[in-house]
Order: C-alpha cells, then structure tokens, then sequence
C-alpha cells in the first residue's frame, strides 16, 4: 500500500512496485482518514508513507494502533540526523533515502518479510547512538533510588544551599555522620561535587513529580 498525496509519485511507485515479483500493490491514496480506514480493513503486510508524513502526523500512530502487524516503511528521508529520528521515534520499520533507487526500496519492504530491519550505515550508528543516550539517562534517573531516606534528606538540604555543619545542626547529627553520608550519597550517584548531587536528585525528582 502506498500513501502520498501526489499522485505523480503514486503512479511512479506502482510501477516501480509491479516490477517485483515478490511484491503485490494492493492500493495506493492519500494518507486520509479514508485511507487509513482502507489499510484498518485490507491489513497490508507494508505501507509505504512519505517521511515527511511519517515524522509529522499521527498517522504512524494510528496505523500502528489499529493495524499492528502492518509494517510502515518511510521513504524520501532527506535529514538523516532529524527526520530518520523522528521516524523512528513514530514507529515506522524501516527508511528509504530519498537518493535511493527502486531496487533499494524494494529491498527494503522484502527484508521486513525476514524481519530486517533496512537502513543506510549512518544512519544505524545515529539510531544506535540515540539508544544509548536513552539508555544512559534511564540509568541516570534512576540512581537516586538507591539513596536512604536519610541520604535523600541531606541531598534535598544541599539543595536548599545548607552547608554540612548547617545540616548537622538542622538533623541533630554530628558533622562527620553528615560528611560520611555526603561521601555515600556522591558515590552511588555518581557524581564528584555535592552541587552535583543536588542538581541531579533535583532533575529526578521533577521526572518523578512532574507539575
């Protein structure tokens, strides 16, 4: 199925397309509320979706909702440091440059058939890139669960600007109890400096109580 509202590039698809033996055209439109109801009905295996659509709208969204063991492949992705982002963050399975050929796009919608993923080099080692961002902020934001309760008062007072004698004689507690826990909290969170630790208690817990 492929969805674009100019024509010209419908029609230029589907030929593109017939020349696969391997694949069958079973429609093509604008990307509508229409259409999507089509594909909800007819259940493609793949739809092909400009990536200018794809990163913009709801559309991948809602196919993926209402037809989830249909495949999306983006095709024409022109910015692959924006656009393939956002794509991938949308949900489609696979991208097609806009430099690439018939062949390639083809390639592309038969390798979803074996559960490939197809994409330019690049663009993989971005993608690979932002997962590991992802995956180091999870961990980041979760660090702060492993302070005591008594560790997440003086990290909140640190916070509030309060030095360690100031904290010792707000908690009742002797200097160097505060000095140990100060030293506990700056290794499990981390970090090197105390304004350090506070800023990143700070992020976490805005994460975790949002306004």
């Amino acid at each position: 199925m492929v969805l674009t509202d100019v024509r010209l590039y419908r029609e230029g698809l589907a030929k593109i397309l017939a020349a696969e033996t391997c694949i069958e055209l079973v429609g093509s439109g604008p990307p509508n509320h229409e259409t999507i109801a089509w594909v909800v009905s007819a259940q493609p295996d793949v739809v092909l979706l400009e990536a200018a659509v794809a990163c913009s709208s709801s559309i991948v969204h809602d196919l993926a909702r209402l037809s989830p063991n249909t495949k999306i492949v983006a095709y024409g992705v022109q910015d692959e440091e924006q656009q393939a982002l956002r794509c991938a963050e949308a949900g489609v399975a696979a991208f097609v440059m806009g430099e690439a050929t018939g062949q390639e796009l083809a390639g592309a919608i038969l390798g979803l058939s074996q559960g490939e993923f197809r994409c330019p080099p690049r663009t993989a080692a971005m993608l690979l890139q932002r997962v590991s961002a992802l995956a180091q902020g999870v961990r980041e934001d979760h660090r702060h669960e492993r302070l005591t309760p008594r560790e997440r008062r003086i990290v909140a007072l640190i916070g509030e600007g309060l030095s360690n004698k100031e904290i010792a004689r707000r908690l009742g507690i002797s200097l160097a109890t505060v000095k140990n826990h100060v030293h506990s909290i700056l290794e499990k969170l981390h970090v090197l400096r105390r304004g350090q630790a506070a800023a990143q208690f700070r992020r976490t817990q805005l994460l975790d109580n949002p306004a």
